[in-house]
Order: C-alpha cells, then structure tokens, then sequence
C-alpha cells in the first residue's frame, strides 16, 4: 500500500479499509463497518493508545484479540476488511482520476467544528472535492423542500446574495429546490459554498453549473457516502446533522410538518441545540414553518431581511436570543449522564445528547415481542420516516433483529433464547 502514502495518511487507508465500500459486492463479500461500529472501535482504539494505522501492521491481528467483545465487531471481519488493500487500490485511483479526495477524523483538514458537536456521531470519513480549507469556515445553513414557489425562491436568492457579498459561506444539502437555488446564487455572486451531498458526489462534481467555482477554490462538495452510491431515505437524513454542525447559523426557508427530511432535520437541530435556527415567516406559510417557530425557531420574515445591512453581525445578535430560549427550554430532567466519546485518538470532546438513547428503553419495551414497523409507529406514536432511521441504527448496534414474512422486528435478547444454539 506504499503506493497509496503520497495520497492518504496511514490513518485514513486504514480507516476506509474498516469503511469503505469498494466495487460490486460479491458472495465472499464482507461488510463494512458502520459509522456507530467505528466508533466503538475507535473507543478500543483510544483505550489501548493506538492509532488506526496501527491496525496496517503485521501485529494487528493481536492486538486485535485484545479488543473487548462485540455482537458485529468481531476480529475476523476487522481482519479481513484491512486485508481490502488490492480494492483500496483501485477504489483510490478512480476516486483520484475524478479528483475526489479523501478525508478521515485522524486528518488535520477533518472539520473541527464537526468533531466538536457531533463527538461519536462525526462520519469517520469524508469523500469531497474542492478546497477542503471551506469545511473549517463555518457560516448559514440554507435548507428547505424540493417543491418551491415565486416567493421561496426569492427569500433563497435574497439570502444568498447577501451572504455571498458579505463573505458569508452558504452551506446545504446540494438538492432541487431550495438547496440548489441557495448554493447557485451564492456562487453567482462570486461567494463560496460548502454543499453536503447524500448521494451522486462523483457525478455532481462535473455537473457544469458547479465547474467554474470548484476551479476557482471557492466550492467544495463532500459526502460521508460513497462517491457512487445513489439515493437513499436514510442517507439524507443523516446528512442533515452535518449541514448543521459545520455552521454558524441555520435558516429553514421551507418545510412540511412531520413529512420531509428538511422538517426532521431542523427539529432535531432544535432539540440538540447546536446552532440557532431561523426559520421564514410570511402570510402564506407552511406548517412546517410554523411547527418550528412554536418549538423554539426564530422568525425572519422578507421585510426584516431586506433591511439587514450587516448580516452577520445581525445573525450573531439573534443567536444570542436563540441561546437564551434555548438554556431556558431545557427541563430539569435533562441533566442526564453521558459517558465520555472518545474519537479516534484524540482527547474526549463534547458530546451532545444522543435522542437514539433516550428512546430505545421504549423501542426495547415494546420489542420484547415481533412487531411491524406500522405497529410500532402507532403505539410509540412516531413519524414513520423517523421510527425506520432508529429501527436501522438499532440493526447496526445489533440491539433488534430483523424477521421476514411479513417484516417485524424483536429485541436480540428474546430471539437468542430460541437462537443461541446457532452460533455455539
């Protein structure tokens, strides 16, 4: 793998041989880790004062051994998926060949600010292209629904145009609609943007209204899935806690209560709280907009911001107000202990409040028997969408199994009872 070193760090190689996904899969085929199965590792890592290029080393399996036990994570399939070196190999030559780049947590030029409010929940690996340096700056979340109006597409290019001639960086999620209109019109008026994609990063590369700001360094693009994977449900929704941590501020222009992605990942922004949220007021408005103001939003309406000369000073002085709501909303029961996220290798940072780990109690209560998805979404009272995102996490934790004909699902800790002598 010598030849990959002037390329990626030893740290990065080893962590996509752990993630990554490389070519068709085959019927030898050996899963890689998930982002929630890294981050147990990288806390087996810290705990034994070793890097993930470590793990490259003729040694790694004993050290390996040494790891505590986990239902997925086992040491044979952390063996074989570093011994990937042949399809890391040409996994990085196409990526390179398209000029994608690669980044994993250990790398320097890995977005701080990510680490800082995500903790565990950061991707162990980023796929981009463009000036890396942009993921450092910061700057306004513009998201919204793919179905916009005359006047939602107003607000977005209004918003956008004055960032962009205040040296303000536009961050979203690179769709139709109000995302791709936010990033466009920043561009067009010689601004930067930082577009955080769920899907098709290699073929969004070399879409032509994107070509002239990656050339001149003031676009980057990046997704934590692979360059070729297309859409998914799940995907998308995960990328909205990554729009949001790399920010400064967030503006939801438009949304639909409790039915798209844009909704949920703004009301998941208000719950951990890590950067202040605007949302667009006007007469006509959606409910979702009107659903977020209520828990807590800040109202921004068309008039307000045509008057605003000095963006960000004046975002900075909202935020301020979004704080304080924000400090006073949080109940008293609130105050629950976290253990401390180790990531990779660095020292613990601060790790917000994991909902996945409030809920699951009730998720592990009702499971206690096989349920269905549309079962389960009645009696805990959950938005389908949302219910399938927990239900995912929880196959990947190993926590729930999966029945077939019809779909249901059991907590693992009944199914062994009938089970165990499988795996003797």
């Amino acid at each position: 793998m010598n030849n990959l070193d002037h390329l990626l760090s030893l740290d990065t190689q080893a962590t996509l041989l752990l993630c990554g996904h490389f070519g068709k899969k085959t019927a030898i085929y050996i899963e890689p880790l998930t982002p929630s199965e890294y981050a147990w590792l990288a806390q087996q890592l810290q705990a034994q004062n070793i890097r993930p290029a470590d793990l490259l080393d003729t040694a790694s399996t004993l050290r390996i051994k040494h790891f505590e036990q986990h239902k997925t994570v086992t040491a044979e399939r952390l063996v074989a998926l570093l011994m990937r070196g042949g399809a890391l190999t040409l996994a990085v030559e196409t990526w390179t060949h398209k000029g994608l780049w690669v980044i994993s947590r250990s790398d320097k030029t890995y977005p701080l600010r990510l680490k800082k409010q995500l903790g565990q929940l950061a991707p162990p690996i980023f796929y981009g292209v463009g000036p890396a340096h942009l993921l450092q700056k910061g700057g306004l979340a513009v998201v919204g629904s793919r179905e916009v109006d005359e006047d939602i597409t107003e607000f977005t290019k209004l918003i956008a145009k004055k960032s962009a001639q205040q040296g303000i960086t536009i961050l979203s999620g690179g769709d139709r609609g109000v995302d791709s209109e936010a990033m466009s019109t920043a561009l067009i008026h010689g601004g930067t943007a930082v577009g955080v994609l769920s899907d098709s990063l290699a073929r969004m590369s070399l879409v032509g209204k994107y070509r002239e700001a990656l050339r001149e360094d003031r676009l980057v693009l990046i997704s934590p899935f692979d360059p070729q994977v297309g859409f998914n449900i799940g995907n998308a929704m995960a990328c909205n806690k990554y729009i949001y941590a790399l920010s400064d501020w967030a503006l939801v222009v438009n949304s639909e209560h409790q039915e798209d992605g844009t909704w949920m990942g703004a009301s998941e922004n208000l719950t951990a709280g890590w950067v202040p949220l605007l949302v667009r007021q006007a007469q006509s408005m959606s409910l979702g907009n009107q659903s977020l103001l209520n828990q807590g939003g800040i109202a921004l309406d068309k008039p307000t911001l045509q008057a605003m000369t000095d963006l960000r000073q004046q975002l900075t002085h909202l935020s301020k107000t979004f704080n304080k709501l924000a400090n006073n909303a949080i109940p008293p029961t609130a105050n629950i202990a976290l253990k401390p996220v180790i990531t990779d290798c660095e020292q613990p940072l601060h790790q917000p409040i994991d909902l996945f780990e409030i809920v699951w109690p009730y998720l592990e209560q009702q499971l206690s028997t096989e349920k269905t998805e549309p079962e389960l979404a009645e009696i805990l009272n959950l938005h389908p969408l949302q219910l399938r995102l927990w239900l995912k996490r929880a196959l990947e934790m190993g926590k729930i199994k999966k029945l077939t004909k019809p779909a249901r699902y059991i907590n693992v800790n009944v199914s062994h009872g009938t089970q165990c002598a499988l795996f003797d």
